[in-house]
């Protein structure tokens, strides 16, 4: 794969990054958005960067086309669970309080969990702590969160990095809650970036 940054809404992405000394290649990219009068508001772009033994694990969907791979949930599931490193890349475009963006994560987290009956007590703390890691921060435009999520863990490291300060970084040690953030970025039809799951559905080689 060559070195050449992939431009993702003007926001330039390695097309490798490193994890515990395995490199993982950018299997798909897109952004986070919503329309207001008409207006389209960019908020996050988004980099997916997967093993690439991840395609080992996909045989089932061999000769899919990507139309039908960007429907099929059970896909994005066999994606989410597959047991090779994944790192998610999210680099902000719209400047906004880190609170605004923990509140976001917050609420789609609890519902997922809710909805498989996974929030219990040990739930609920874990997801305060990540966001209250968010509360004190400000999402200027280019600052990165790096969620991290080992294949050898059931846990998830989130870092952040913006211009000026310090990276500041916290481990996600509740399975439910790390798996379900997971789930929020690469949860197929329901992920909150629809053009990274249609990216990931045209990129990856099944």
């Amino acid at each position: 794969m060559g070195t050449e940054m992939v431009m993702v809404d003007e926001i330039p992405f390695p097309p490798q990054v490193n994890l515990d000394n395995k490199l993982l290649s950018l299997m798909g990219h897109g952004i986070t958005d919503v329309e207001i009068h008409f207006l389209q508001i960019k908020y996050t772009a988004i980099g997916v960067y997967l093993d690439p033994e991840i395609v080992s694990h996909l045989h089932k969907w061999k000769g899919k086309t990507p139309v039908d791979l960007a429907q099929d949930d059970d896909f994005f599931e066999a994606i989410i669970n597959a047991p090779v490193d994944k790192v998610l890349r999210v680099v902000v475009i719209k400047e906004i309080k880190g609170s605004q963006y923990g509140v976001q994560l917050e609420n789609s987290v609890r519902d997922l969990l809710a909805e498989v009956d996974k929030y219990e007590e040990e739930e609920e703390d874990a997801l305060e702590k990540v966001v209250g890691f968010f509360q004190s921060k400000y999402f200027k435009k280019s600052s990165v969160i790096t969620f991290s999520f080992p294949a050898n863990t059931a846990t998830a490291k989130i870092v952040f990095a913006t211009e000026g300060k310090e990276d500041s970084a916290i481990e996600v040690e509740n399975a439910n809650v790390a798996g379900m953030i997971k789930k929020w970025y690469l949860g197929g039809t329901r992920a909150v970036s629809p053009s990274t799951i249609s990216s990931l559905a045209n990129t990856l080689p099944v």
